[in-house]
């Protein structure tokens, strides 16, 4: 008999790479989604802003992006409500497996926009329904597959990680290829075909997990009232932390906040000026239920919280104002050497990454196949698409003397240095020179800034207000380099300083506001975007970046400022 090491069912016992069969599960279910979202993320701006002539909806860039704005902020929103139903009502595995097929419809809306524009938006509505349920529930499987005192499992969630990027990777680089070289509709339907394939081999083995993620018991309390105390626990939980943060954050935040109302009479800044009287308002009664100790831990949750509000706003332009500058400014049409060093690069990291996976998907095979066929059959089936259109986009590539680098394949390079770096890295933060996680914050806003720098550097020889130029592809590379090492910085260790330093019975409410800093740091982002012509047409492009160089280094002089004040109120953790 197996001797039970983790949680679930017998078969789960199985490890692969000295990990429960069942993460792999999960692995492989969570590399669709990721393939599927950053998939259709990598194409959304190009095909708004293409002209009808190449299929497009001829968009104005400044409209494009702040439906990406939208569109990205409100899918780290809905897992807030989407973690309370799968809680009290649907279960995890209901969850995910609804917001998978949710979001399997809604790609399938969007290949449906040639037909008519009302099938995209019900795309986008459905892709953040399904998001909702999705994102927030399969991970919280990941965590209890193992035992509390299980050591392996920060190792899991790594591996889950890595998932993630491969999905990104290979949703960006087919889904982007097919969309800018076939049809925007072929780009959008396949993120659809490989969500809908990751929802069937989720399902068809999700008993492997056991009890773990199944509906919970209803206690008598009604569903609006479940909303309403887990926002008013959220609110009272946070507010207090935010209304006893050290001044200089609240200076930061309002001067932006002034700044914007003063140059554009936005409503964004009166927004957030409104936002944080309601929070200092709330908050005067907020003095009670948390020690001393817990309301400094709070503070620091929320100081990381609002770093990564301004690391996360310029980050993300890159599915919007850095892919318009890819399409539009730079010089992409490659010949002789030049095409064939880039066919060959892109070959290479390509098929090593698919091998890798593929492997893995073979031990996978090895441990489940007889016991879940079905969802075998679903899993094997995506692979035998996703290696056919990865021959046939290589084939393609090298059957031309010149070549077209796809605006879209920038963005791969983000999730190729990740895995690239992350054990790096990893290694850095488990030896001697590990610094304290404000530094860390500090370093990552800075390398963000450098990355910026980058870009604004090489946009100087272009004309104020142009629409078009051909500028060298490595201003791009170096910018999502310095971009990829200053995530490092920040993505992990945020979320590891989250988990250690909230209090035991507010970690739900802490990671929920972890997210709804995303929420505003997308929305902000594509919003700040949006100006990207009104900008350059008085300060060029380089003056455009130069904003996104400036303000996260700014932000990160200011936390390496506040490192001794945070570690103090950490009490103990570094």
């Amino acid at each position: 008999m197996i001797v039970a090491q983790f949680n679930g069912s017998e078969l789960n016992q199985k490890t692969i790479f000295d990990h429960p069969t069942g993460l792999f599960v999960l692995f492989f279910t969570e590399m669709w989604e990721r393939f599927s979202y950053y998939g259709m993320r990598a194409i959304l701006v190009l095909f708004l802003t293409s002209s009808i002539m190449n299929e497009g909806w001829g968009w104005e860039r400044e409209d494009a992006l702040v439906l990406y704005g939208w569109y990205t902020g409100l899918v780290y929103f809905t897992p807030l409500i989407g973690g309370i139903l799968a809680d009290k009502f649907l279960g995890y595995r209901n969850a995910t497996v609804i917001g998978a097929f949710i979001m399997a419809l809604g790609h399938g809306s969007m290949a449906l926009e040639y037909f008519s524009d009302s099938f995209f938006f019900l795309g986008i509505a459905l892709l953040i329904i399904g998001n909702g349920l999705f994102k927030p529930n399969i991970s919280s499987i990941v965590g209890q597959l193992y035992k509390d005192d299980d050591i392996r499992k920060d190792g899991a969630y790594t591996i889950f990680y890595m998932g993630i990027n491969a999905g990104a990777f290979l949703g960006i680089l087919l889904c982007g290829y097919l969309g800018e070289k076939v049809g925007w509709h072929w780009g959008f339907g396949l993120a659809g075909i490989f969500m809908f394939l990751g929802m069937l081999q989720f399902y068809f083995a999700q008993n492997i997990f056991g009890s773990i993620g199944l509906k919970p018991k209803l206690k008598k309390e009604s569903f609006f009232n479940i909303i309403v105390n887990f926002f008013k626990g959220l609110l009272n939980s946070l507010v207090y932390g935010i209304t006893n943060m050290p001044k200089i954050v609240y200076l930061i935040f309002v001067s932006f906040a002034l700044a914007w109302t003063v140059y554009d009479g936005s409503l964004i800044g009166y927004f957030i000026q409104t936002g944080f009287l309601v929070i200092i308002f709330f908050g005067i009664a907020f003095k009670r239920n948390l020690t001393i100790v817990e309301w400094d831990r709070i503070v620091v949750i929320l100081v990381f919280s609002a770093a990564t509000i301004f690391f996360w706003w310029a980050f993300e332009q890159a599915g919007g104002s850095m892919t318009i500058f890819a399409n539009d400014y730079t010089e992409r049409n490659l010949t002789g050497d030049s095409a064939a060093i880039y066919k060959t690069v892109n070959t290479i990291i390509t098929i090593v990454p698919m091998a890798v996976i593929t492997y893995v998907l073979f031990k996978l095979f090895q441990n489940i196949f007889k016991k879940y066929f079905l969802s075998n059959l679903f899993l094997g089936t995506s692979f035998v698409i996703v290696w056919g259109i990865v021959i046939w986009m290589i084939n393609n590539e090298f059957s031309k003397e010149s070549t077209e680098i796809p605006a879209s394949w920038f963005s791969v390079l983000n999730s190729l240095f990740i895995i690239i770096f992350a054990p790096i890295f990893s290694k850095i933060w488990a030896s001697k020179y590990n610094p304290s996680g404000p530094v860390k914050f500090s370093i990552g806003l800075i390398l963000l800034g450098l990355g910026f720098g980058f870009l604004a550097y090489g946009s100087m020889s272009i004309p104020y207000g142009a629409q078009t130029a051909s500028v060298s592809i490595f201003w791009l590379v170096f910018a999502y380099l310095f971009h990829t090492l200053g995530e490092l910085c920040v993505s992990p260790v945020g979320l590891s300083y989250v988990s250690k330093l909230a209090p035991v019975r507010l970690v739900g409410l802490m990671f929920g506001f972890w997210l709804l800093s995303s929420f505003f740091a997308n929305l902000f982002g594509g919003l700040t975007g949006s100006y990207i012509n009104v900008i350059s047409e008085k300060a060029g492009l380089s003056g455009f970046f130069l904003i996104f160089a400036i303000i996260p280094m700014g932000a990160g002089v200011v936390m390496f400022l506040l490192n001794g004040i945070l570690k103090k109120k950490m009490h103990g953790f570094n």
